[in-house]
């Protein structure tokens, strides 16, 4: 590999690593944004409840906590995929939406309101319409 190939391949992983890591900064801010609309703006109790358990609060924390480690984890995904596959960022692309849409199966069962089920979910799709498409394109 020449010089100038190594240092172009560098300038591109460098590239890919920074928008990709923008993808999850900017997936996290997304959740929050919907989550300081619904709780503090709104007024929406954000809560919910696994069973015969008492109800639990959503808080700012968790967002940030929940949002960062998802898209952790699916940036890490992609990346095992592309060490291994030609096609990559199709099957993770798939991939990441099977999982949003089962993960929209979640607030849906689990919310306690109705205004609770839309901003969970609404967080769900803020996340993912950031992440997946960042991701994808790094």
């Amino acid at each position: 590999m020449s010089a100038v190939s190594a240092i172009r391949n560098n300038s591109l992983a460098a590239g890919r690593f920074r928008a990709r890591a923008l993808g999850v900064v900017g997936a996290v801010v997304a959740a929050v944004t919907v989550w300081a609309v619904a709780v503090p703006v709104l007024g929406i109790e954000l809560t919910f409840r696994f069973g015969n358990t008492a109800p639990q609060n959503v808080v700012f924390g968790a967002v940030v906590g929940f949002t960062l480690g998802a898209s952790l984890a699916g940036w890490g995904i992609l990346a095992a995929l592309e060490r291994r596959m030609s096609n990559a960022r199709e099957i993770w692309t798939a991939v990441a939406l099977v999982v949003l849409v089962a993960s929209l199966g979640l607030p849906l069962a689990a919310g306690t309101t109705i205004s609770s089920q839309i901003a969970l979910a609404m967080m769900h799709l803020a996340a993912a319409g950031v992440l997946i498409p960042t991701l994808r394109r790094g």
